[in-house]
């Protein structure tokens, strides 16, 4: 820490720290770590005012360093939340009552700086992309504050080791469903309009500069999160004529949507759920021109395993299928049947399942679903169970098993929300890990609407969706004036996709039975989904032991 002219007091931080506003920093100076090529490193330098009257305005925050072009800076905004967690949480949250969290990452403003207020603990946010134009070794990144006048008041030096050995690209899928709709409201465009296009373009280049290679795509509006009988706004890329019982479709903007995706990264294409949510009753909400009109064909009213629909279904995917071969997209997509179906689904899930497979049984179906009888009555070919339901899946021996996380899964299992240590959401990386999970899946990268999609929210006054969930499981990015502002959460769940990555190079060196030595050598109990170490130090030196081995069996390579 240091405390210069008594104006400021200054503290340099791991990115696991929550800097709340009203609360004495408790975590002590960190100031040193490692990353390998090919990572993005994250810190924080926390800071405070110390007068007892007035916040210091204006403040520029300047970058110091052999490496600063690799640099970026952002301040941790707060927001309020409401509705923090449930009631019967368990004791790994940081508070239960409401109030401001931090979580937004705002560009700096080079007019207005920042502010320091008296005695609030405040915190800037620090990336480095480490890319291999940067030496091996160690360098030094001082961050210093000053006043308006140009006198530097405090600085921080941090002292990042860069390990010559390359991080792997990313294996696992990851998937956090993109709400287009969302987009056109925040924004207040025409879906579809060439301004929503290049909202949107900005949105899937954000998320896939965060390692997300999946994106939900909407073959029709996406039947989620949609109260019965109500409707989301209609964002749909295939263009249906209907002309009595006939159909014809247009793939232009299918076409234009995947070749955006690609270009900013994406591998793989998530196809909208053909069934609605919890149940697989009904159609998703479906419009096609007819004698030039367009209006609503399908939707609550129409039965899905109903004639009608079925012999839409029979005439599109044939021909959807034809376009994904003629398109070379065979590897690259992914089908849904109905989203988070239970037991009380078994006979409607099979019934839509059976509908849509002979046309689709050459390629992956999944769904998010928490219990084995749809995997072991071969209802689903690709089961993505919750983290706090993945046990029998596990035991069973599932093959390219995926999971995911919503609201639900709050008890003893990772997760993202605002309340949780930020150590609880990068535990995911090791576990993802260890197990050999092929796929990550939430639903919630950008919704912006209430539960049920009943109305449009402020996403910086309103973070847990009209009282819906928990703050933090609705979205990852808010909508900035210019385009997606980022959140730590997003940046934490980057580091434990990277920490992934990490163990997967350690394992091609040293095979994967002393990786996992490695790991729970010094724990009581062997890492599980629901049971592992809770706090942020063990997850730090457990990182810099991997890097240092990578760095010990690089050399070994070498000689």
């Amino acid at each position: 820490m240091v405390e210069n002219n008594t104006l400021l007091e200054t503290r340099c931080l791991s990115s696991l720290t929550k800097v709340f506003a009203d609360q004495e920093l408790s975590e002590a100076s960190f100031q040193k770590g490692s990353a390998l090529w090919n990572e993005v490193y994250s810190f924080q330098v926390a800071y405070r005012g110390t007068s007892q009257r007035h916040p210091l305005k204006e403040l520029k925050v300047n970058v110091q360093s052999d490496i600063d072009a690799s640099v970026k800076v952002r301040t941790v905004g707060l927001v309020p939340s409401e509705f923090p967690i449930y009631a019967n949480h368990d004791e790994n949250i940081l508070r239960a009552k409401p109030g401001l969290f931090p979580d937004p990452l705002y560009d700096i403003n080079s007019k207005e700086g920042i502010t320091a207020f008296p005695n609030q603990w405040r915190s800037i946010w620090v990336t480095v992309d480490v890319n291999e134009d940067i030496a091996a070794g160690v360098h030094p990144i001082t961050i210093s504050i000053e006043l308006s006048t140009g006198e530097t008041v405090a600085e921080e030096t941090f002292e990042l080791e860069v390990i010559p050995a390359k991080l792997p690209e990313q294996e696992l899928i990851h998937t956090q469903w993109f709400h287009t709709d969302c987009i056109a409201d925040q924004y207040d465009v025409e879906v579809f309009s060439e301004k929503h296009w290049s909202l949107i373009n900005q949105y899937v280049k954000t998320a896939a500069d965060h390692v997300t290679n999946m994106i939900l795509t909407p073959l029709f509006t996406p039947p989620l999160d949609t109260e019965p009988g109500g409707e989301r706004p209609t964002v749909q890329l295939v263009d249906v004529e209907k002309t009595g019982d006939n159909y014809r479709f247009s793939f232009n903007k299918l076409t234009r949507w995947i070749d955006m995706c690609k270009q900013n990264g994406i591998k793989y294409f998530e196809l909208s759920h053909l069934f609605t949510q919890w149940g697989a009753h009904h159609a998703p909400k479906i419009v096609a021109t007819e004698n030039g009109i367009e209006k609503k064909i399908f939707g609550w009213d129409t039965d899905a395993s109903g004639e009608e629909y079925k012999q839409f279904l029979a005439v599109f995917l044939p021909e959807l299928v034809s376009y994904i071969k003629e398109h070379d997209l065979d590897d690259a997509v992914y089908f849904h049947v109905s989203d988070e179906p239970n037991t009380n689904h078994l006979e409607s899930y099979k019934n839509a399942r059976d509908i849509i497979y002979t046309y689709l049984e050459d390629y992956p179906i999944m769904d998010a679903l928490s219990d084995y009888q749809f995997y072991e009555k071969g209802l689903v070919k690709n089961p993505i169970p919750a983290n706090n339901h993945i046990e029998p899946f596990l035991e069973n021996d599932v093959k390219d098993l995926w999971t995911y996380y919503c609201c639900s899964q709050y008890r003893d299992v990772s997760n993202r929300f605002f309340t949780f240590p930020s150590a609880r959401n990068r535990i995911s990386g090791v576990q993802l890990y260890k197990f050999d999970i092929k796929g990550f899946l939430h639903w919630g990268y950008n919704f912006w609407f209430s539960q049920l999609s009943k109305k449009s929210i402020n996403p910086f006054q309103n973070t847990d969706s009209g009282y819906g969930f928990p703050s933090g499981d609705a979205f990852l990015v808010y909508p900035g004036e210019n385009g997606p502002i980022e959140s730590l959460r997003m940046e934490v769940f980057y580091d434990a996709l990277q920490d992934q990555r990490a163990l997967q190079l350690l394992e091609s060196m040293i095979g994967k039975e002393e990786v996992l030595h490695l790991l729970e050598a010094d724990l009581d109990t062997p890492i599980t989904f629901s049971e592992y170490p809770q706090d942020s130090e063990w997850l730090l030196n457990k990182r810099e032991e991997i890097n240092k081995r990578i760095a010990k069996e690089s050399i070994k390579a070498i000689s």
